[in-house]
């Protein structure tokens, strides 16, 4: 069978190609001597001119690191916050003498190394409340950001400019329940075009980075010699000094890993939801003593509880700085959050982590022990009946 002129010219042209990519990669006096292997071989970022411009995501790049979009203006009016309810009455709970006593017991015995004598014989003198507040607001909210993306090609819809991509506020996402956070990527439609792979230039395949493309490397048993044992003609190569290269068979090149062997890319925009909340708290301070560290370990008792689209800073609250910080949080997220996202709820509690200073008289001298949280935990740093081996 006779080449014609043109596809003897194909031939020659696709040849010419090959060794082109070749020498870029591998010749001494190139851009990428000394690289390593992997960034050869391995993926690598494509370039900004592979992608199309298509409207409403000009600022889409590969990879992610746009940042996140911010939402359009509503086109009709958002619910705005219910009218903030009547200051509750706040109602602080105290705890007994007995139920002082029993946690105090509780931590003793939990400590291998404490007597019971304390507990056992000590006099309560005075137990002092210090009522330490703790407030969180919550935002749960909606933030959507686009990358370019690929995929190898093997024949998928490619829909690119069958109309204009909706816009990526406009494509419909299934949101979890309200404070459950969730991702989700969707491909836009409308933007999935293909092109050439531009690791292989098109052509499936990429220079093996073992042999450099020869297709043989030097033969380990005769270090390329031919020889073994003086004038013995090395059998593992046949005495040509030479092996063929067991990474690439022999071809000099391997499939190309990022389009797998097909030598296109389907690149298409992905759109990416993310559904999260945002916290913030503030504790009150107070003047019982107790390291405020310890408060970390506990939970409180809530009084307050509010739930809405956007909430309304707390009102009335007995300690002020409460109502302050509520103030200023409520504006702080609603402020930042709506500027890159959706809010879809807010949330805010208060909680009261009671603490209560026990003094207690043993053998004549004076004690102190704290019981705090909802767990009613102890702190007792000064606890006078323990043995040398015991950590305080």
């Amino acid at each position: 069978m006779e080449l014609t002129t043109a596809s003897l010219t194909r031939f020659m042209d696709y040849q010419h190609q090959w060794k082109t990519y070749l020498t870029s990669l591998f010749e001494p006096h190139s851009a990428m001597a000394g690289a390593p292997a992997a960034s050869m071989h391995g993926p690598s970022a494509p370039p900004a001119n592979m992608f199309d411009t298509v409207p409403g995501y000009e600022g889409t790049v590969a990879g992610g690191g746009g940042g996140y979009l911010p939402p359009p203006m509503p086109s009709v009016p958002m619910p705005v916050p219910e009218q903030a309810p009547n200051p509750p009455v706040w109602h602080i709970p105290s705890i007994s003498e007995d139920r002082a006593r029993q946690a105090f017991s509780t931590y003793v015995s939990s400590k291998c190394c404490y007597s019971s004598a304390p507990v056992r014989e000590g006099v309560i003198t005075n137990m002092e409340s210090f009522n330490t507040y703790r407030y969180r607001l919550e935002t749960f909210k909606e933030s959507r950001s686009t990358e370019w993306s690929q995929e190898p090609y093997a024949g998928q819809p490619v829909d690119a400019g069958v109309q204009p991509a909706p816009g990526p506020w406009q494509i419909a996402a299934q949101s979890p329940a309200f404070f459950q956070e969730h991702k989700q990527t969707i491909k836009v439609p409308y933007t999935s075009s293909v092109k050439n792979c531009h690791l292989c230039l098109g052509m499936g395949r990429n220079p093996c980075t073992t042999c450099a493309g020869a297709g043989n490397k030097v033969c380990q048993m005769c270090n390329g010699s031919g020889y073994r044992h003086s004038n013995d003609r090395c059998t593992h190569c046949n005495g040509r000094g030479r092996e063929n290269c067991s990474s690439c068979s022999g071809r000099g090149s391997c499939q190309c890993d990022t389009c797998r062997g097909k030598g296109k890319l389907l690149v298409f925009i992905n759109l990416n939801v993310k559904w999260s909340i945002e916290k913030d708290e503030f504790v009150a301070q107070d003047s019982s003593g107790l390291r405020v560290k310890k408060l970390e370990e506990v939970s409180g008792k809530e009084l307050y509880k509010d739930a809405q689209y956007m909430v309304y800073p707390v009102r009335g609250f007995p300690d002020a700085s409460v109502a302050q910080a509520s103030e200023r949080l409520v504006r702080d997220h609603q402020g930042k959050y709506a500027q890159t996202s959706r809010i879809l709820q807010q949330r805010q509690t208060i909680e009261l982590i009671p603490i209560t200073k026990v003094n207690y008289m043993w053998k004549g001298k004076p004690y102190v022990y704290y019981v705090y949280g909802n767990e009613f935990k102890v702190n007792a740093d000064d606890y006078p009946a323990t043995c040398c081996c015991s950590v305080m």
